[in-house]
């Protein structure tokens, strides 16, 4: 399995969070994403518009959004 990215650059991580079913909401200083879930509920995720998300960062929006390490390395790396 891959490692976790350090600096993992923006684009990269919404392409990974499409895949995991969420679409883009907006985007301005901050991104702002949704999932809609089987049951009928929406997760709701913001992460910054920077250039690179920081691994601390990326593991917050992670934990918020119930998404695991290996879940996301998983679309990450394809």
């Amino acid at each position: 399995m891959s490692k976790f990215p350090v600096d993992a650059p923006i684009r990269e991580v919404v392409k990974a969070l499409e895949r995991l079913g969420f679409h883009l909401a907006r985007e301005g200083n901050h991104i702002a994403m949704v999932r809609e879930n089987p049951d009928g509920s929406r997760t709701p995720l913001t992460m910054p518009n920077h250039r690179t998300i920081k691994i601390s960062t990326l593991r917050t929006i992670l934990n918020q959004a119930g998404i695991s390490r290996e879940e996301f390395l998983k679309v990450y790396t394809d």
